[in-house]
């Protein structure tokens, strides 16, 4: 058996930042960016990326702040300057009409960037992307303005003082990657913190996030806005949700209704990392939702 030939790792600029991505290769065939939730890398997606890589040119950046991206000087890390991040990648490379999956935060920006650039999408696939239930962001923003500012501010200064982790060992960081996802395989948790990880002069070994990215903005991003965003999507859209996640139902919430042409579909036996949680199934999914579009 051939051994598998993993991705190039590359770099572009974006607000004078150098931010990496993987390239699995096949040039010729029709580009599709894999975009990682908060807190996590583009190797996340290697299991999807083998499967897709034959009919489909995949991409898979590391999103500010994360994995071997730079990390910002401060500690901005907001909603707009990933979006950014996202228009510069399919901009710069010339991926456009681009077909993207995104998870999580990913999820978010893939659907906000599709909202604003309709034609530019060709298709979108968001798990567990539309954000927090309504339920719980009215609840947030019932908190006044300068007591969000406040708490962020303590926030801010908690995570100024706070030193990125050490582990002695991979494996005692693998064993903190299982307890944060007891669902995945030891094989995908050891390859998660392989990749998670970068080992510091001392031997010991931290993950590779910055830890402001842990911070959440104020001002949060608009329901309203992101709504508008969502009714500007024409291309096909599908939203994936894993049945024992927390992020609700969007069909009965009516977060789904803000689509002109979306399909939900929900993942039994899977949390929030619904492509992890059962990469089977979610393969048989999204191979179903972009065969027409693939070579």
């Amino acid at each position: 058996m051939r051994p598998v030939i993993g991705p190039t790792s590359q770099f572009f600029v974006s607000q004078r930042l150098r931010l990496h991505y993987v390239d699995w290769g096949n040039e010729g065939a029709p580009p599709l960016v894999l975009v990682h939730g908060g807190r996590d890398h583009c190797r996340n997606w290697d299991w999807v990326a083998e499967r897709l890589r034959r009919d489909w040119h995949v991409i898979a950046p590391d999103l500010r702040g994360h994995g071997d991206s730079d990390w910002v000087t401060g500690s901005s890390y907001s909603f707009a300057d990933y979006v950014y991040d996202l228009a510069q990648l399919v901009h710069q490379k010339k991926l456009a009409p681009v077909t993207i999956i995104g998870h999580s935060l990913g999820g978010a920006l893939s659907l906000a960037y599709a909202g604003i650039d309709p034609e530019g999408v060709a298709k979108v696939v968001a798990v567990e992307g539309l954000g927090p239930p309504p339920a719980i962001l009215a609840e947030r923003m019932k908190m006044p303005i300068h007591e969000r500012l406040a708490g962020w501010i303590d926030s801010m200064r908690a995570l100024a003082g706070r030193t990125p982790r050490k582990y002695a060992s991979i494996d005692e960081a693998l064993a903190r990657m299982q307890a944060e996802n007891p669902r995945l395989t030891p094989a995908q948790a050891r390859h998660l913190t392989i990749h998670g990880v970068n080992q510091n002069e001392d031997g010991t070994y931290s993950w590779k996030f910055d830890n402001y990215v842990r911070a959440f903005s104020p001002y949060y991003f608009n329901a309203g806005d992101t709504r508008a965003l969502w009714r500007r999507i024409t291309c096909p859209t599908l939203l994936v949700r894993g049945l024992e996640s927390w992020v609700g139902d969007p069909l009965a919430d009516g977060r789904a209704d803000c689509f002109t042409n979306a399909r939900v579909v929900n993942v039994e036996k899977a949390g929030h990392w619904v492509h992890h949680d059962q990469l089977e199934m979610f393969l048989d999914i999204v191979t179903d939702f972009l065969g027409d579009h693939a070579p």
